[in-house]
């Protein structure tokens, strides 16, 4: 893992700038800057120490069930708690902050918009 504070950890310390609709002391959700679906948000751990998601359900399951609970929450007020719930793991499935997040995809979704 690096050392350097991902995009994330500089959008939890506001030195960069992210619409966000929901934060806690564990977790922070913001809207995706280049969204694939009409409803695209983040939802992410305020530690940067699990890269993944297989990662934050070994070291810390308590909070994956948090970062789940805030996605539900957060696709009950966005898109009537219809939604997708993914996570990338590793660079050829699309990862590319290896600060482990969640993506909260809702709306109406365009055939193939990420797979089925």
């Amino acid at each position: 893992m690096s050392t350097e504070p991902s995009i994330f950890s500089r959008i939890i310390a506001r030195e960069i700038p992210a619409d966000i609709v929901f934060e806690n002391d564990a977790v922070i959700a913001f809207r995706d800057i280049a969204p694939k679906a009409p409803v695209h948000i983040l939802v992410v751990p305020k530690t940067q120490a699990f890269a993944n998601v297989s990662e934050l359900a070994a070291g810390d399951p308590a909070l994956l069930a948090t970062v789940v609970a805030t996605a539900q929450a957060v696709a009950d007020e966005y898109c009537d708690g219809e939604f997708r719930l993914v996570f990338n793991t590793g660079p050829s499935a699309g990862q590319t902050v290896f600060h482990v997040h969640a993506h909260v995809l809702g709306g109406t979704l365009s055939e193939g918009s990420l797979g089925q």
